[in-house]
């Protein structure tokens, strides 16, 4: 257990130092941190994309299927015509160098300058990208002599080396990179859309490039790779919520806490910070004490979780020793032990988000960064959320705050292993995904408040509380945590054209009317105040991302308003006004 105990900053003479002026600790950088990690990151793709390209110029050039680039290319030139050859100039002409040092120029502008606030990093990301993919293409260009293909060129031949596409990587760099903006920002439907469409326009320029005989089909694929590869270095540096937690000076507390004392107010009650150790580190708590004490909490106690005591019992232990103010700093699994044991108590819970997921964080429009999110916590108010209750074969009874289930997601869970997810964040459980898609279908029993069962089949069952997941997709439509309900999600798609209507559903961002589904359908949801699944074969199951043993049974309900968090001032959950509450439909008949 580490104790909190600042004292007053003192001069030689034993006097109370008066606190100092300037800019405040908690807000310093980590650029220099961030800019070593971006230089030695950008020497190992320098030279895995500089090796792919001796590899495809050398070795490999007479090896499947870089002999049929030939062909391809000829194709491409037997097909031409005025039309094509119009609409190529001008997919071309979107990766073109001016093209693109212009819209960079004006999309960082934009995204200084724009209210309500310099988003600088968003900024920093682009402009860093885009001239990483270039250093990068000039080093490779150096070091691999590829001559263009020999067809018919439609634009003029610069002196650099066919490997590889610069209008390609550079169009990636910037398009993409405004995608991963914008999807991360921009909530709804015409977010995705426009997403999705900045995503195509690197895909176009490539096509481009090949239709007018400037690359081969490598020097194309080598493009995208290294756009891609630019936004991972520079956004893992850059976006990640722990890019820049530098550490503040050493006395730093002292002179926020002295700055508090000497303004007048209640005193702030005992908090007690529960801290994740594996992700968590010492910048972050430093910086989570200073918030703490420039909000004038001079008594804090910092507590680690274990691996046997993920966060309950630290946070009983709180609540026993008179703690008026739990904070829980890391992923939802620590978010949703802390609040198993504070719920019903009326104790104050403070969400820090320092894990893969942060669901519950991202639906109650919490910052990701840690201090962002707990200096805007502090300056707001108590809010009554719900918490859900899940049992089971192999579950002992227990609180979760965003999402349980069983099939395809448990399984996902279950497969992603620590390491993919600190390198990629929850990225990597995209990855493991795919490799489930084609899990099998399950058969189930379900029952809610009473009503006669429901059969059907699924490849994913989710038990809702909150809606929306990482990039802003509503999951499960409706979703919220203060309407005194949870939400019964049934994935169960057939096939690619299934996956399809699946996505339409979550793109329209709607949901039929409450308990009147279309049965058959790729998806089905529910409102309930409990639940009852029974499942005819052992199934994976997960209680807010963490993984517990296959079983065949679950049962669901809600608590409402059972845990009290602290909000800023005027926001409440994702999409939901405080005078919001939906209502439980009866079901169709031929349900009854």
């Amino acid at each position: 257990m580490e104790t909190t105990t600042p004292a007053r900053a003192t001069d030689p003479s034993g006097a109370p130092a008066p606190p100092r002026l300037g800019h405040s600790p908690a807000l310093s950088s980590g650029a220099g941190r961030a800019t070593a990690r971006i230089a030695a990151f950008a020497v190992c793709q320098a030279a895995m994309i500089a090796g792919l390209g001796l590899l495809i110029t050398g070795p490999a050039r007479n090896l499947w299927p870089l002999t049929a680039e030939d062909a391809l290319n000829d194709a491409f030139e037997r097909v031409r015509n005025d039309a094509l050859t119009t609409a190529s100039a001008i997919a071309s002409g979107a990766g073109d160098t001016h093209t693109i040092v212009g819209i960079t120029v004006l999309c960082c502008l934009a995204l200084l300058v724009v209210p309500p606030l310099p988003r600088w990093r968003a900024a920093i990301f682009l402009a860093l990208a885009v001239w990483l993919q270039s250093l990068v293409f000039l080093l490779i260009t150096e070091a691999v002599d590829r001559t263009r293909p020999d067809v018919e060129r439609l634009d003029a031949s610069p002196p650099t080396s066919s490997y590889t596409s610069g209008h390609t990587g550079a169009a990636t760099a910037l398009y993409a990179g405004l995608a991963v903006l914008v999807l991360s920002r921009v909530r709804g439907r015409w977010g995705k859309v426009v997403g999705v469409l900045l995503l195509l326009i690197p895909l176009l320029v490539g096509l481009a490039r090949l239709y007018r005989g400037m690359h081969h089909p490598s020097d194309v694929v080598a493009g995208l790779l290294n756009g891609a590869l630019s936004l991972f270095v520079v956004g893992r540096a850059v976006l990640a919520d722990d890019a820049w937690a530098a550490r503040p000076p050493a006395d730093a507390v002292d002179i926020a806490v002295a700055a508090a004392e000497s303004r007048p107010g209640p005193s702030r009650e005992r908090a007690v910070v529960i801290v994740n150790p594996t992700v968590t580190d010492t910048a972050t708590r430093d910086r989570l004490r200073l918030v703490l004490a420039q909000r004038g909490h001079a008594d804090v106690t910092f507590v680690e979780t274990t691996e046997r005591d993920t966060g309950g019992g630290q946070a009983a232990e709180a609540v026993r020793g008179g703690a008026g103010l739990v904070v829980a700093c890391g992923g939802d699994g620590t978010i949703r032990a802390v609040a198993d044991a504070l719920a019903g108590t009326g104790v104050t819970l403070a969400v820090v988000p320092c894990g893969t997921g942060n669901l519950l964080a991202r639906n109650l429009g919490l910052p990701l960064d840690p201090a962002d999110a707990l200096a805007a916590a502090l300056t707001g108010e108590p809010r009554a959320l719900d918490l859900g209750t899940i049992s089971g074969d192999g579950i002992a009874r227990t609180h979760f705050t965003a999402m349980s289930g069983a099939g395809l997601d448990a399984a996902v869970m279950g497969s992603t292993s620590d390491r993919a997810k600190s390198a990629l964040g929850w990225p990597a459980y995209v990855l493991s995904g795919l490799g489930q898609l084609r899990g099998p279908r399950m058969r189930l029993a379900v029952t809610l408040d009473g009503a006669p069962a429901l059969h059907r089949t699924a490849r994913m069952v989710l038990i809702a509380n909150v809606g929306t997941v990482q990039g802003g997709t509503a999951l499960v439509p409706g979703a919220r945590p203060d309407d005194g309900l949870l939400d019964l999600a049934l994935f169960d798609p057939r096939g690619a054209g299934g996956w399809l209507r699946v996505v339409g559903v979550l793109l329209r961002g709607s949901r039929p009317s409450a308990n009147r589904p279309t049965h058959g359908g790729p998806v089905e949801f529910f409102t309930f105040r409990r639940a009852e699944l029974t499942f005819t074969r052992p199934q994976p199951r997960e209680v807010d991302g963490d993984p517990v043993s296959a079983g065949r049974r679950i049962t669901a309900e809600v608590r409402p308003g059972a845990l009290t968090v602290l909000l800023p001032a005027g926001r409440g959950a994702r999409g939901t006004s405080r005078e919001t509450k939906k209502t439980t439909a009866p079901l169709p008949a031929q349900e009854k």
